[in-house]
């Protein structure tokens, strides 16, 4: 029976929301512009709205929940983003997978930031919040679906399927609700999909806050007050953003099986691009805190890392991507209200930046060379920069978009080869940035003349050689691009540990964030130039066969076919693929999947026989995602197992075929990376014509390829799964069949019963045989068996070496450290001055 309760609660607290979000900016408004008598009356009228608002946004979250959860197939955002099979936690992930769940993860995030800002902020109280108020708003109004005539405003994740679908079912059956839903996409079905997705929207919503403290100092006339609050908020925005940036990139190496983390996809590109804008702002900020200078900067930057973060919904959730982004959704109807909602925000920033830039302080004194400002002021410039070269080739497809819209045609197209495209930019301007670090930090810390400068770096000058040199010889670094940026990434690691041993020597480690932040840098430029410039494929063709038509000649050559239990040289390991495995409920290793036979219920399997102590033979077990397969491919050294991996494939008719997540031996200074391109499909085999062997017992003779032996026949009295009536005279033959190292046993069974013959044959899905026991010919002491073939098990697999790639993870992770160090640092300071009552 459909429930429409559930659905009905949500759509009216997404309404109580919408309206409670302009009550509250409505409601400070007038607490800001309110005489002291009435002030307290406006300020509780403004919390109690915003909670209310709070509230129903939870409730909103709740709902859908709830109808992920309960398999409310009758809703179409259940039916289209869910099934039963799913476990809690990729129903968590179904929960954002759209779009109107990610908008509904944006808004609480907006939720718990605002009422932490209403906890720790005193003066600034009305004016931001009546900006995060309005940002509400426009939100909710993403997920209303309330039509007015031919106006529709948002698109709602309550609605029906029978109300979303013209299938001809629900003009028979109104209340027909479907008995699964089309489930996760099977990229998402990862741990990183958990975590990942609420922290970059943890991080856009964080981008919020410096822009409504900007906003609430540019409208109050507070020209630069707005910067001691901002400042903490940015970098935390600056670390969240990052971390997502960060997770995203880990979940696509873990995966996806394009062999990397960054493929420079739009999708990609439009978080990256805000978040340069954002680093640069807090480096502009921080200067103004120390020399009044470069506040109007900071301004720009900070309007320009809000707008772009709508800009990069806008791109992605609009639809305008269309092909070019693998990541991007489709349009839902939102892009004019998108547009519509960068652009409000956008002209209002405009309007009141142009109106206070006259009365806007800035310093009239010239940068020197040898001043702080002006090595900040060049490393604002490069990041923006490098944000301008990847912003304009990624917003072709809008730019087209925009010119056909007024009946023009262009026929601009993105990059080809986008990695190539902005990797050659952004290389050099890393290394620029690199060098920028290295160096502008000893400004930051001291006074310096040309002299003074000269003798400061030539010790990590000489040091970064020395390594560097080290480097280049002991991992073989020809080209003399790699060379560069290993001697600029070692230069600014070795430039900020110099800066960081004087920092904990003389103050503390609250001041250490710069340096640790940059430390990260360096070791980030060292492990992509390694992992990304010298991947080292091994997985070599050296059969000469073409894999796939399709597949591009290098393709062909970089994969190799392993048989199942044949062993095959792959370098310096001889592999041998052991077949599909499963993960099943409560077993902590994989399971072979010829152990379990599906039960016609989601997620369930038979045991056809004892598994170690896990499982009996006849018992029920429940498998985790049954469309998966795990390959189990077993790595050895001079005839040693060395270790094994396993691949997941699963095939995915609606994503076009076969979707693969890679597996990886994780070494100190190297991963050896593996994902399948290909596999046996044996769903429906096509046997090939049978063949029939005379085979007397203890003989030996040849199935395919196979050396098989006929160890003998006994009468049965009982069979499993076979019940034999009074009078039945039941044969087991025992065939035994070597692969390799491997040995199988298949027990064709023939059963007489009133002078007719019936005939059980057993089938090895691995070695791809089918056997019956077709006839007994007694007087001669031999046995027919019938043999039909299919195509043996295989995989396509590719295997890389990423050499140093856990620099780069390593890089990040002390970045992100240095990252809360500054967090904290800066916090503390406004606290310091909240309670001192300076907080103006």
């Amino acid at each position: 029976m459909i429930d429409t309760f559930i659905g009905n609660f949500g759509h009216l607290m997404a309404i109580v929301a919408f309206i409670s979000a302009l009550i509250t900016a409505f409601a400070y408004y007038n607490y800001y512009q309110a005489n002291e008598i009435d002030k307290q009356s406006w300020r509780r009228f403004s919390r109690i709205s915003f909670t209310i608002h709070g509230v129903s946004t939870v409730m909103i979250a709740v709902s859908l929940f709830t109808i992920i959860y309960n398999h409310r197939f009758e809703y179409f955002y259940a039916y289209s983003h869910s099934s039963k099979a799913l476990p809690v936690h990729y129903m968590i992930s179904s929960f954002w997978e759209g779009q109107e769940g990610a908008f509904i993860l944006w808004m609480f995030w907006n939720v718990i930031l605002g009422a932490f800002l209403i906890k720790i902020n005193r003066v600034w109280e009305a004016p931001v919040m009546i900006v995060f108020a309005l940002v509400q708003a426009f939100l909710v109004s993403m997920i209303l679906g309330v039509v007015i005539g031919d106006l529709k405003i948002g698109s709602s994740p309550f609605i029906l399927l029978r109300d979303a679908t013209q299938a001809p079912i629900f003009q028979v059956n109104p209340d027909f609700i479907p008995e699964d839903g089309t489930g996760l996409n099977p990229l998402l079905q990862n741990i990183w999909m958990v975590i990942h997705p609420p922290t970059l929207f943890l991080g856009y919503a964080s981008t919020l806050v410096p822009f409504a403290f900007l906003m609430a100092g540019l409208w109050t006339k507070k020209y630069s007050e707005w910067i001691r609050p901002a400042l903490p908020w940015a970098i935390f925005s600056a670390m969240i953003l990052g971390m997502g940036i960060i997770m995203g990139a880990y979940w696509a190496y873990v995966t996806l099986n394009f062999g990397g983390y960054w493929n420079w996809d739009p999708v990609e590109n439009a978080v990256y691009v805000p978040w340069l804008i954002l680093v640069a702002s807090i480096h502009t900020m921080i200067t103004f805190k120390k020399s009044a200078t470069a506040l109007k900067t900071s301004i720009v930057l900070v309007i320009l890392s809000f707008i772009l973060v709508l800009y990069a919904t806008f791109l992605v959730r609009s639809g305008v991507l269309g092909d070019a982004s693998v990541h991007s959704f489709t349009d839902l109807g939102l892009s004019g209200q998108l547009l519509i909602y960068m652009l409000f925000f956008l002209l209002v920033a405009t309007i009141l930046a142009a109106r206070a830039w006259k009365h806007i302080p800035s310093s009239e004194r010239e940068a020197s060379v040898y001043s702080r400002e002006f090595w900040i002021f060049i490393g604002a410039t490069t990041l923006g920069l490098m944000a301008f070269q990847v912003i304009l080739p990624t917003s072709i497809p809008a730019y087209n978009a925009l010119i056909e819209s007024f009946g023009g045609i262009s026929n601009m197209a993105p990059p080809a080869d986008q990695v190539e495209f902005y990797t050659k930019f952004q290389l050099w301007f890393a290394v620029a940035l690199a060098l920028l670090t290295a160096v502008g930090q000893f400004f930051w810390w001291q006074k310096m003349d040309k002299q003074t400068l000269k003798n400061t770096l030539i010790t990590p000058y000489i040091i970064s050689v020395l390594i560097s040199a080290a480097i280049i010889v002991l991992a073989k670094v020809y080209d003399w691009k790699y060379i560069i940026l290993v001697i600029a990434g070692t230069f600014t690691i070795v430039a900020n540990a110099t800066i960081l041993s004087k920092i904990l020597k003389k103050s503390t480690f609250k001041l250490a964030g710069g340096s640790l932040a940059h430390i990260g840098l360096g070791m980030v430029l060292i492990g992509i130039m390694f992992s990304s410039g010298y991947s080292d494929v091994i997985s070599i063709n050296m059969s000469g066969l073409t894999y796939s038509n399709s597949w591009e000649d290098e393709m062909n050559k970089e994969h190799v076919l392993l048989w199942i239990n044949k062993p095959t040289q792959m370098k310096d390991y001889t592999v041998i693929y052991r077949g599909r495995h499963k993960k099943v409920v409560g077993v902590p290793e994989y399971v072979p999947a010829k152990l379990l036979e599906p039960t016609g219920e989601v997620n369930m399997a038979l045991a056809k026989a004892d598994y170690k102590d896990y499982f009996k033979k006849g018992e029920e077990v429940g498998i985790v995602l049954e469309e998966n397969d795990y390959f189990q491919i077993d790595y050895y050294q001079n005839e040693v197992l060395k270790f094994s991996l396993n691949p997941m494939s699963q095939f995915n008719e609606g994503m076009g075929g076969l979707i693969s997540s890679p597996d990886s031996k994780i070494y100190l200074n190297k991963d050896l990376y593996t994902y399948v391109a290909a596999m046996n499909d044996y769903e429906d085999p096509d046997w090939k014509e049978d063949e029939i062997y005379e085979v007397a017992p203890g003989e030996q003779f040849h199935v395919a390829d196979f050396v098989t032996y006929f160890d003998g026949a006994e009468v049965m009295q009982e069979i499993d799964g076979y019940v034999l009536q009074e009078g039945d005279i039941a044969v087991k033959a025992k065939l035994r069949i070597l692969d390799y190292d491997v040995e199988k046993i298949l027990e064709p069974t023939f059963i007489i019963r009133n002078n007719q013959v019936g005939k059980l044959a057993v089938t090895d899905e691995e070695l791809g045989l089918r056997v019956s026991l077709e006839n007994i010919l007694p007087e001669e002491n031999k046995f027919v068996f019938k043999v039909n073939q299919y195509q043996k098990d295989y995989v396509v697999m590719k295997a890389i070496v990423k050499p140093y790639i856990n620099v780069l993870w390593v890089g990040t992770i002390i970045m992100l450290i240095g990252f809360t160090v500054a967090i904290v640092r800066r916090f503390d300071e406004f606290k310091k001055m909240r309670d001192k009552g300076l907080e103006v």
